[in-house]
């Protein structure tokens, strides 16, 4: 089994923090219900290689604070490297949309035709003890800054982001968001 494999294994499937929200709307704190559903979609891009090694992948993410429900949909191509498993983003493939991009909605596309994202900065994970973290600072314009910092294991993965607009951050909790399995 490879490393990426191993990764893989560990980060795809359906995962939400209703734990960590309940426990926080307990405490009467304001902390966001989250879902990911990530799900392997190499069988959706065309003409890939036939020696390639990488596995693509569509992220879901589901959020909603206070009533209010947003979804951030992406597509990543996960790699292994040297050092561990790298992560780069790519746009959304042409005849997608944007808005409602989904594994079950997604156009099957072109590997010729993808592009990686000119914003976000790849981010590299390394294992530790069947744990996995990594991260990267992107910057998404001269004043917008995005940080990224994941831990994964088989109990939880541990999500840390935000964006911070001229230094002040504009989304983003000071603790991660801790989503646990719920689901393939």
């Amino acid at each position: 089994m490879s490393k990426l494999d191993d990764f893989m294994r560990l980060l795809c499937g359906e995962f939400d923090n209703r734990e960590q929200f309940e426990a926080k709307r307990a405490a009467g704190e304001t902390f966001p219900l989250a879902r990911h559903v990530n799900t392997a979609c190499n069988d959706k891009i065309l003409g890939l290689p036939d020696d390639f090694a990488g596995t693509f992948m569509v992220e879901e993410s589901y959020y909603e604070v206070d009533g209010k429900k947003s979804a951030s949909p992406h597509l990543f191509l996960f790699t292994e490297e040297k050092d561990g498993v790298l992560l780069t983003s790519y746009d959304t493939p042409e005849g997608n949309d944007k808005r409602t991009f989904s594994y079950a909605t997604m156009v099957p596309a072109e590997f010729s035709s993808l592009r990686e994202s000119g914003k976000f900065t790849p981010a590299l994970y390394r294992e530790h003890d069947g744990v996995w973290e990594g991260g990267s600072d992107s910057m998404f314009s001269p004043v917008m800054r995005f940080h990224l910092f994941e831990r994964f294991s088989a109990d939880v993965l541990e999500v840390s982001e935000s964006m911070e607009m001229n230094g002040k951050r504009v989304f983003g909790f000071d603790e991660p968001i801790l989503y646990k399995r719920i689901g393939k």
